[in-house]
């Protein structure tokens, strides 16, 4: 696995590519592989394909409900948002997904994807079959608990608000959440984009959108961060962790 330094996601946050020995420094199954003994060369000679898909275009669907499941894929550039429709057609915001993070975990168990899954801006992925992966990680325990992992992280995150919270707790908790997602792939903890639209951060943390404005306003006011334009710097992380202690609960 390729280094990761601290970077500063732009408009579009990227993974190197790495190169035939070296997993990109975002690759989601890397430190699973080497754990278990093997790099990329042993991976080859096991026959394991991961194709390269992309680019989606911003507005551009890669899976709709209901489509056959047969890949779980990695997002290596770019940000996907998930959602589903209710009966009346309204959206419902069920996630985000940065570079580095695994989509159509949730569709393992029906063979079918339960949620549409579209991109926000100019999306790559690593598409890796799930046949293939599965009958790797019965020889490869640290692939196979890499799977558990990300499945229980996929549980977690959509559980996260299921709670009474108020505003200011919710907005702290996903900044936060954001912020230690973009840290674990190797770009800044306190400075990114945000690559959603203030509609769907309101949508995905069940607030009306004039709530956001307002709790934004109110964190710049109080000195937690400073906001320009979709770009957020975290001034108070203290700060931050005291509003959200309550939602993520360590």
């Amino acid at each position: 696995m390729m280094e990761a330094t601290s970077r500063r996601p732009g408009r579009s946050a990227i993974a190197d590519d790495g190169d035939e020995l070296n997993f990109c420094s975002t690759c989601a199954f890397s430190a699973a592989c080497m754990g278990s003994g093997y790099d990329k060369e042993h991976l080859r000679e096991l026959h394991v394909l991961v194709d390269h898909v992309g680019p989606f275009h911003e507005g551009e669907h890669l899976f709709r409900e209901g489509d056959p499941f047969n890949a779980i894929a990695a997002v290596r550039a770019g940000t996907v948002k998930t959602y589903v429709n209710d009966a009346d057609g309204r959206e419902q915001v069920l996630g985000f997904f940065l570079p580095g993070e695994v989509i159509g975990l949730n569709a393992i168990s029906q063979a079918r994807y339960p949620c549409n899954a579209v991109a926000l801006e100019s999306v790559m992925l690593c598409r890796f079959s799930f046949p293939t992966m599965s009958a790797l990680a019965l020889r490869m325990p640290g692939l196979q608990q890499q799977l558990f992992r990300l499945l229980s992280e996929d549980i977690g995150k959509a559980a996260l608000l299921a709670g009474n919270f108020a505003a200011d707790e919710r907005m702290a908790a996903f900044l936060l959440g954001l912020s230690r997602r973009y840290a674990a792939r190797g770009f800044s903890a306190d400075r990114f984009v945000l690559t959603m639209t203030r509609t769907d951060i309101a949508n995905y943390l069940r607030l009306a959108a004039e709530s956001v404005s307002r709790v934004f306003r109110r964190f710049q006011d109080e000195g937690l961060l400073r906001v320009e334009r979709r770009e957020i710097e975290l001034l108070d992380r203290p700060g931050l962790e005291r509003l959200a202690r309550s939602v993520l609960r360590g």
